[in-house]
């Protein structure tokens, strides 16, 4: 009896001290932890778009200057982008079923991170002509390298650039290097708001049609792949490649070494940030001072966003993120524009009109012939 006595408060000490390792070793999340995590989302969801579909409008501006087109989605390309993107998705998921993924992910980061290198290099372009002092000269560099001579010549590569450009591309190196070797979240989400950035401003939607055909495809895409099947999931967890933003949740608790993330994929923010540089584009072409639908679905835009990080709390489920933006996005512009009396306008505005006035002109000398 003695003995079984002395062996009780033994079992009870280590008990207790395996329960406050497991708790010190994993600290639960706090109510504010994941606030500030999602709050920071949040923002960094918004500000590609914003500032994004400004640089769409200076960038449609200069190419129109310059005499040249941008490129611009099809409605058939548009129909088309859910199903290429969705056999993207399954292979990748298939991927990382059949093959090691340290091994798809480290041929996939080396890709994304000469991408993001120029992508980091363009946003940084005008902040650091902006920093750089006058005093410091900007020297301007041509690499012209053609192929052929006289009428049979032809470019392979015709790049201008200047010094300032070279400290962007350098600057960019460095934080590339760190996402390298370090693969912290910090330098993830430069490159990913890089990305979203340049993706709201150089992809274009011509047209408000195209944009609906495209929202509601991708639409349909997202609620498949995360409702229907765990493809979505399992893809964002296992691909590490800075096409997601993520935020620690224990940030309080474990400081930068935080590991417990919310994530927000990269297409929840460049897809309805092309629409709604569409709509910046559209109030700029009303010349009426203001950008009274750029706002309008903007603030929609965080709504949505809002009403989607509240479901998944409350259902404990990922939530397909287009299921609460592509409405608000949609709804919010077309329901204005009926009641301010604009939707011909809306649906009729295009930012590249077809040219038709040299097929136009050869019918009318040939009749005159």
């Amino acid at each position: 009896m003695a003995e079984s006595a002395t062996e009780i408060p033994i079992s009870i000490e280590n008990t207790v001290r395996e329960a406050v390792k497991n708790v010190t070793d994993k600290p639960p999340t706090s109510i504010e932890g994941v606030a500030i995590a999602y709050l920071s989302l949040v923002i960094m969801a918004i500000l590609p778009i914003f500032f994004g579909s400004f640089r769409s409008v200076k960038y449609l501006k200069e190419q129109k200057d310059a005499g040249g087109r941008t490129e611009t989605m099809s409605n058939k390309d548009a129909l088309m982008f859910p199903i290429i993107a969705s056999c993207a998705l399954f292979a990748l998921y298939v991927f990382f079923q059949f093959f090691s993924k340290e091994y798809i992910n480290l041929l996939l980061t080396g890709y994304f991170f000469f991408l993001g290198v120029l992508a980091l290099s363009h946003l940084l372009s005008p902040i650091i002509s902006f920093m750089v002092p006058a005093s410091i000269p900007n020297v301007s560099y041509h690499i012209h390298f053609t192929r052929g001579e006289r009428d049979t010549r032809s470019d392979i590569i015709n790049y201008k650039f200047t010094s300032y450009d070279v400290i962007c591309v350098l600057i960019s190196l460095c934080l590339g290097a760190w996402y390298l070797f370090k693969k912290h979240w910090i330098a993830n989400n430069l490159f990913g708001i890089a990305f979203a950035i340049n993706g709201v401003e150089l992809l274009h939607l011509n047209n408000v049609v195209t944009g609906c055909i495209l929202l509601c495809g991708l639409f349909l895409y997202d609620i498949f792949w995360v409702f229907g099947t765990n493809v979505m999931v399992t893809v964002a967890k296992s691909f590490e490649a800075p096409i997601k933003l993520v935020f620690p949740q224990d940030l309080l608790v474990n400081g930068l070494d935080a590991s417990n993330f919310a994530m927000l994929g990269l297409g929840d923010i460049v897809v309805p940030g092309i629409f709604i540089a569409l709509l910046l584009r559209f109030d700029k072409s009303l010349q009426r001072n203001s950008e009274f639908y750029f706002r309008a679905t903007f603030s929609a835009y965080i709504l949505g966003l809002l009403a989607t990080i509240l479901v998944m709390h409350v259902f404990k489920h990922a939530q397909p993120a287009l299921l609460y933006l592509v409405p608000a996005c949609i709804g919010t512009p077309l329901t204005l524009a009926l009641l301010r009396g604009d939707i011909n306008a809306l649906f009729s505005y295009e930012d590249q009109p077809a040219i038709v006035e040299s097929t136009s002109t050869t019918s009318k000398s040939k009749k005159s012939e």
